[in-house]
Order: structure tokens, then C-alpha cells, then sequence
């Protein structure tokens, strides 16, 4: 399984990429989009709406079932990735090139106790 050491990750099978000024994409893992099976829909709150951190904040769907997203971040709603309205399989195709949404924050993404590394987010997925 692919899981980029660039990135951080949550229990939730999201990923956080800092592109930096406290701003971050948002995807889910290859593990996440694996599980689901084929996306076909993605929903997210508008912009400019609270995330907060641990709350579910959209749905993913697939043909096979709808997952939460759960908020991996306290922060704002900055920008949603106008590829996955279209096509949403591109998350499929490459999770990790594919963010669903752009979240400006100022939390600590480098808190080991809240983020994963690549190698604890593989511990996580065996």
C-alpha cells in the first residue's frame, strides 16, 4: 500500500498536506479509497464554514457505501477541489494527488499525539 512520508495523517484515513500560511489539503488515504471501492460523490460544506476537528464535516460516497469525513483540522473551509464535482473517481485513481478540500488552520499539525507519520499510519492499516 502507497503511503507518502510527505504527508501526515489521521486515524480517519485522511491525509494533511501543508502547502503552507496555515493552509493544508485535505484527501482520503489509498487505504480509505481502497475500502470504499468506487467513489461516485463527494460532499463537503460551503466556503468559508468551520471545521472542527473530530466532527464530521462531509460525506464521501461509494457504490458500495457512505463514509463520514471527520474534520482532521480546527479551521475554515477555503477550498473545494472542483475535479472531485465532476469526477470524484479521481480519488480512486490517485488519492494522493486528488485533495477534496483546502482548510486554513493554526493547529499544530506536527502534534504526535493528534497526527500520524507514515510509518504510524501504516502500523494503523495492518
Amino acid at each position: 500500500m502507497n503511503i507518502p512520508n510527505t504527508l501526515i495523517y489521521t486515524p480517519q484515513h485522511l491525509w494533511i498536506k501543508s502547502i503552507g500560511d496555515g493552509t493544508y489539503e485535505i484527501g482520503i488515504t489509498d487505504y480509505a479509497q481502497n475500502l470504499l471501492g468506487d467513489i461516485v460523490f463527494v460532499e463537503v460544506p460551503e466556503l468559508k464554514s468551520q471545521i472542527v476537528r473530530d466532527i464530521t464535516f462531509g460525506v464521501i460516497e461509494s457504490v458500495k457505501t457512505a463514509s463520514d469525513l471527520i474534520g482532521p483540522l480546527n479551521g475554515v473551509m477555503m477550498e473545494i477541489n472542483p475535479n472531485i464535482e465532476k469526477s470524484p473517481e479521481l480519488i480512486n485513481d490517485k488519492p494522493y494527488e486528488t485533495w477534496i478540500c483546502k482548510i486554513s488552520s493554526q493547529d499544530d499539525i506536527n502534534n504526535k499525539v493528534l497526527f500520524l507519520d507514515a510509518s504510524q499510519y501504516s502500523e494503523l492499516t495492518r
